[in-house]
């Protein structure tokens, strides 16, 4: 069976969707990558109004079965983090309101399930979404790319922390060696 899901790199002033289609082989097919712009002067509930109309219109119409959104970290800059923090609101309730069950990935967790490596920068995260999509190139702006990478990661496992669709990629195998290592040290 085939898995669909949308991606989103939550902000106020970008907010990227990216949607992929991923089938048993772990093969994945792009199926719409865009992002959703506000300007900063326009105010807060009509940017998150923006966002929100924005969300639902993919939602509707590319029906994904899950969404994968990115999990708000802390930042030293709180306008940025809250920023964040509302846009991934308004995407939660977005996806709640249809019944869809949301996978939240922190950008490590991204990086390494796409590259191999978590720590990679946001060219190589972006290369290796271009690479397992076929493009001819980057996706643009940089959420955009970064939304495929989360809509990639999710489809890769499911929301046990076990693979959805396939074996393990190397880099999902890295990934998950390093969360038994770090469940390890907790305990």
């Amino acid at each position: 069976m085939t898995l669909r899901v949308l991606g989103i790199d939550p902000g106020l002033t970008r907010c990227g969707l990216g949607i992929v289609d991923v089938d048993p082989t772990r093969a994945a097919r792009l199926v719409y990558v865009g992002v959703i712009t506000t300007p900063p002067e326009m105010p807060l509930e009509q940017r998150l109004l923006a966002i929100g109309r924005g969300i639902a219109h993919a939602l509707d119409e590319f029906a994904p079965h899950a969404v994968a959104l990115e999990r708000v970290f802390a930042q030293h800059n709180l306008r940025t983090v809250m920023g964040t923090a509302q846009a991934s609101g308004v995407a939660l309730y977005a996806a709640a309101l249809r019944g869809l069950a949301v996978g939240l990935h922190t950008p490590s967790e991204v990086k390494a399930s796409v590259t191999g490596y978590g720590a990679a920068d946001k060219r190589q995260v972006g290369a290796m979404v271009a690479r397992v999509l076929g493009l001819a190139e980057i996706p643009k702006p940089a959420d955009a790319a970064d939304a495929l990478a989360l809509a990639l990661c999710h489809a890769w496992k499911g929301p046990d922390r076990t693979v959805v669709v396939g074996a393990l990629t190397p880099a999902q195998e890295a990934w998950r060696t390093a969360e038994k290592t770090a469940a390890a040290r907790r305990l």
